[in-house]
């Protein structure tokens, strides 16, 4: 872990029995519950401030999410409720972030995202809490873009097809810009005001994501998002706009501060556009 952030991660560590269990989640594992100390998201916290698969928290956890898991490659992390594409992507994106990409559960996970890719690209859930409007015709933007974040680590990066499709559906959102997709992801006020540590739908995860994928990297919609990324930093740095308001007390993304971590995320963009 990276020393200067201890605070941080005591902080994230304190929360881990709030709901009733160990590692952050309910005794009938809803494993999304609590956000953003949920189980899923303070995993994403502790791999962000240097956490490796070595630490035995890690390994620990990551077999309480495994619990989780479905032998056709989906993950059930709200306890008895229903199974949604959105929660598997976010499941599988969180594995890989420590270190699980090789398990074959999580490669039988990736193909069963690969066939079950909606047809305009990307992924969507059958759930339409806004009515069914001629916007619903779209893929979820949000899903999208975690679960692009996820295949970054496997070997079907830039090799794979039907992930430009997923590639493309986000470009096109950009010119869109109106909410679409059944739950309503839209680019507006909210979304250009970047967010880190990445937790939704926002700007600076957008470009962050999109400058693994060779589709992008020269497409003029990619680089005026990347334009606009720039235009919010100071001094060369990441300037943290939003967050989540439970995560005031952590130094690591103070909102209207530059931060360190997310200026090497930024620094990150810039290798992969060379």
């Amino acid at each position: 872990m990276m020393k200067e952030y201890q605070g941080d991660v005591e902080e994230i560590l304190a929360h881990r029995y709030d709901l009733g269990a160990d590692y952050w989640t309910t005794s009938d594992k809803r494993l999304i519950k609590g956000a953003p100390f949920s189980t899923l998201e303070s995993m994403m916290l502790l791999t962000e401030l240097g956490m490796d698969r070595t630490d035995p928290l890690i390994a620990e956890t990551a077999e309480l999410i495994f619990s989780t898991w479905r032998e056709d490659g989906r993950f059930q992390v709200t306890g008895k409720g229903a199974i949604l594409p959105c929660q598997t992507v976010n499941a599988v994106n969180t594995l890989c972030h420590m270190g699980y990409q090789d398990d074959e559960r999580i490669k039988t996970t990736f193909k069963h995202l690969l066939a079950t890719q909606y047809e305009k690209g990307g992924w969507r859930c059958n759930k339409f809490s806004y009515g069914r409007g001629e916007e619903t015709l779209y893929a979820n933007p949000g899903p999208t873009l975690t679960g692009l974040s996820a295949f970054r680590f496997t070997e079907y990066l830039n090799q794979e097809a039907e992930l430009d499709s997923a590639v493309e559906l986000l470009l096109e959102h950009w010119r869109i810009k109106r909410p679409i997709g059944p739950c309503h992801y839209g680019i507006g006020t909210l979304f250009m005001q970047p967010e880190y540590p990445f937790r939704t739908y926002n700007l600076f995860y957008y470009v962050y994501v999109l400058s693994f994928y060779e589709k992008a990297k020269k497409d003029e919609r990619f680089l005026e998002a990347f334009a606009a990324l720039q235009k919010t930093m100071k001094d060369e740095q990441i300037v943290v706009v939003r967050n989540n308001k439970k995560l005031a007390g952590l130094s690591f993304c103070k909102k209207g501060e530059p931060s360190v971590l997310a200026t090497k995320r930024y620094q990150e963009i810039l290798q992969n556009l060379k």
